[in-house]
């Protein structure tokens, strides 16, 4: 039987189950039948959306570059990002990955008028009175190898905090760090899929 889980992924945490050195682990958290396992990843140092499942048809579907689906990011940056800036990130910017030039897809991107409620991040992000901290959102159709990170870089405003906020219809909302919730395969349908079949 398929079983779906959405779950906060927390910070400083491996996107998988099985141990790697001495960092934490989704099993330090997460308490699932042996054939769920994440489906996509989140880096070491970012937080957020993560979905867990045994259905390989469901990983095909998201991760597959065919199946475009939108991600959304909530994007802590260093420094007063300029409207300049966002412009450039809507139109996609050409960022390193795996030792080739890629030209990354155009995009949807805003400034945050509000900063977004999320828990506290542990430990907090080195803050600094002089410097402005906004966030951003970003919402992508890909996702390469710390995609959003060189993003930001590349037009002049660093990540400091990168929280997935959703994937297509399912959201974060109000869940936790380590929280995690199960999850129908009708709403996978109708949330990733529009209530078409897997």
């Amino acid at each position: 039987m398929h079983q779906y889980f959405k779950i906060y992924k927390p910070f400083q945490v491996l996107s998988q189950f099985s141990p790697e050195g001495d960092k934490q682990t989704l099993s330090d958290f997460f308490k699932v039948p042996k054939d769920v396992y994440p489906v996509g990843r989140l880096d070491f140092d970012s937080e957020g959306l993560l979905l867990l499942t045994n259905n390989k048809q469901l990983n095909h579907r998201l991760l597959h570059p065919n199946f475009q689906h939108q991600r959304s990011y909530l994007v802590q940056v260093d420094g007063a990002i300029t409207d300049e800036a966002i412009v450039q990130l809507k139109k996609g910017v050409e960022i390193n990955v795996d030792g080739k030039l890629h030209q990354c897809k155009s995009l949807l991107a805003k400034i945050l008028e509000q900063d977004p409620e999320l828990p506290a991040r542990n430990p907090p992000i080195r803050f600094r009175k002089e410097i402005p901290a906004p966030w951003i959102e970003l919402i992508l159709t890909e996702g390469k190898n710390r995609q959003v990170r060189k993003m930001t870089a590349k037009v002049g405003f660093p990540t400091l905090r990168l929280v997935r906020n959703s994937i297509e219809g399912i959201f974060l909302d109000k869940m936790q760090p380590g929280e995690m919730i199960p999850l129908s395969e009708q709403e996978i349908r109708e949330k990733l899929f529009g209530g078409k079949s897997l």
